[in-house]
């Protein structure tokens, strides 16, 4: 038994253990190069050791943290991320020297945090591995080295540490209302308890404001602000990783939550769906003006957390499995744009669309990363994009969702437009004096991971699918469905009922 907790819990021990190590190395002075090697060996180990769980189930901590199917899919997802943002990292130019070593610290340990969230079952594991997750990002945007006349890093880090400390305080009261509701922090129990009372306000009010930090997380509108200004004052690396990883935590986390959820209630379908439709919008309405690469992916990520919202509003496994498939495609859509931006800006600036000028004559590869990044955001078929859109809507409009439907699809068109932009910049401009741009060995791997992956996920879909939804089925809610009425019974059996609000 003792072994087999050992096994099920390999990726955070390995991944906890790393992050030891880098401690040991960043006491040191310039390591920067051992502290890469130490990150790379941690992530590569991480990735062996989640296939080597992959079957692995144990409830541990008395409850309070579940190693399920659903779990050990996405460790292995977190432990590849991690694998591509290692090797995207590189020489960190626009990190300040002194500090190198501990980013990659901080790496290690955000990550960490987001393999313990997802196994999550309790309100207090789950807050714990969240804050774990978030604190090293704050301490990574403020590393940025600081250029002439520009401290805009320092205003970006100050922006997400006070909203996201905002967004943490506003969740904790609303699981202050959970608790009161339901007179238990275990997410099962919580929600066969809430299930009578989901129709008063108060029961609605405390799960939305409970979600709270999970959608500042997805950077969801009205959770969304920070998200262009980090995106454009972080360092390009810094940025690449909030862009990805945490947001596939965070739909993990709403998995947990939603799931627990009876299909039949609509009053938190509908803050769903409301929340979907305007962050669409306002993602990809203000992405038309911005001319920054960094801030158009951080307006393009809000829209895509609406898309990935949509999956949410039908409260069956179907919507599940599409949102899930839909942000881990999108992991690989981001980090592909993100290592042509590391790229061709050598010094570390942020790029505008004109830095891309002339890409397919500067370095052809790295042209094709974008082009393939960029389409498959913008929901084009062959690539992971079109397919993660088609089961979304696919399972929206099962369930009557026809308006929101055609709102998504007016939505990708208005995002084609300026994802376009883009490509006619890389593909269709001339470099004049711009210099050609080396290319890696590393580089030139995560490139050629990044196109399979894109390719793959667009043209063989159903593995992942398939899988996706095997493991949906162990979760709390969708493989326990007489959960919403049990406890009713339990109470016309003569239990106590649980306590009123506070």
């Amino acid at each position: 038994m003792i072994k087999a907790s050992l096994l099920a819990f390999l990726p955070e021990l390995t991944l906890l253990s790393g992050a030891l190590a880098l401690f040991l190395v960043s006491l040191g002075d310039q390591l920067v190069r051992r502290a890469r090697q130490v990150a790379l060996i941690t992530a590569l180990a991480t990735l062996v050791a989640c296939l080597f769980s992959l079957g692995q189930e144990a409830v541990l901590f008395d409850g309070a943290y579940r190693v399920d199917a659903f779990s050990q899919f996405l460790k292995l997802i977190f432990g590849l991320g991690l694998v591509l943002l290692v090797l995207l990292s590189g020489e960190l130019p626009d990190i300040r020297p002194e500090v190198k070593p501990e980013y990659f610290l901080f790496l290690t340990l955000s990550v960490s945090g987001l393999t313990l969230l997802v196994s999550c079952v309790d309100l207090l594991t789950l807050v714990i591995a969240l804050q774990l997750s978030s604190f090293p990002l704050y301490l990574l945007v403020p590393m940025r080295r600081e250029g002439t006349a520009r401290r805009a890093q320092m205003e970006s880090a100050i922006k997400y540490l006070m909203l996201g400390i905002a967004a943490n305080g506003i969740m904790l009261f609303g699981m202050s209302y959970l608790f009161g509701l339901t007179g238990t922090t275990r997410l099962p129990e919580l929600f066969a308890r809430l299930a009578p009372q989901m129709d008063s306000p108060v029961a609605i009010a405390a799960l939305a404001l409970t979600l709270a930090g999970i959608f500042y997380k997805l950077a969801v509108f009205p959770f969304h602000f920070w998200t262009p200004d980090v995106y454009q004052g972080a360092s390009n690396e810094t940025a690449s990783l909030i862009a990805s990883l945490p947001k596939v935590g965070a739909v993990a986390v709403l998995v947990r939550l939603v799931s627990l959820a009876a299909p039949e209630q609509e009053s938190v379908a509908l803050l769903l769906a409301i929340l979907a439709v305007v962050s669409m919008f306002y993602g990809n309405l203000i992405a038309l003006a911005q001319d920054d690469l960094k801030r158009l992916l951080g307006f393009s990520g809000i829209a895509h957390a609406g898309y990935a919202l949509i999956g949410f509003v039908t409260l069956e496994q179907a919507g599940f499995t599409a949102a899930l498939y839909y942000i881990v495609a999108y992991l690989f859509m981001v980090v592909a744009c993100f290592v042509v931006i590391c790229q061709v800006s050598t010094d570390g600036v942020n790029l505008g669309f004109g830095d891309l000028a002339g890409l397919h004559r500067r370095a052809p590869l790295l042209a094709v990363t974008l082009g393939v990044g960029i389409f498959a955001l913008a929901g084009l078929p062959p690539f992971a994009g079109f397919i993660g859109k088609l089961a979304l809507l696919k399972a929206a409009l099962a369930k009557g969702y026809l308006v929101l439907v055609i709102l998504a699809v007016v939505n990708t068109a208005i995002a084609a437009y300026y994802y376009l932009g883009v490509i006619r910049e890389a593909f269709f401009r001339e470099p004049g004096d711009r210099p050609l741009i080396a290319v890696g060995l590393p580089v030139r791997v995560l490139c050629l991971v990044l196109l399979a992956a894109n390719l793959g996920l667009g043209i063989l879909p159903g593995r992942v699918l398939e899988s996706i939804s095997t493991s949906l089925a162990g979760v709390s809610g969708l493989d326990q469905p007489a959960l919403v009425s049990a406890a009713p019974a339990r109470q016309s059996a003569g239990a106590a009922a649980p306590p009123g609000p506070p």
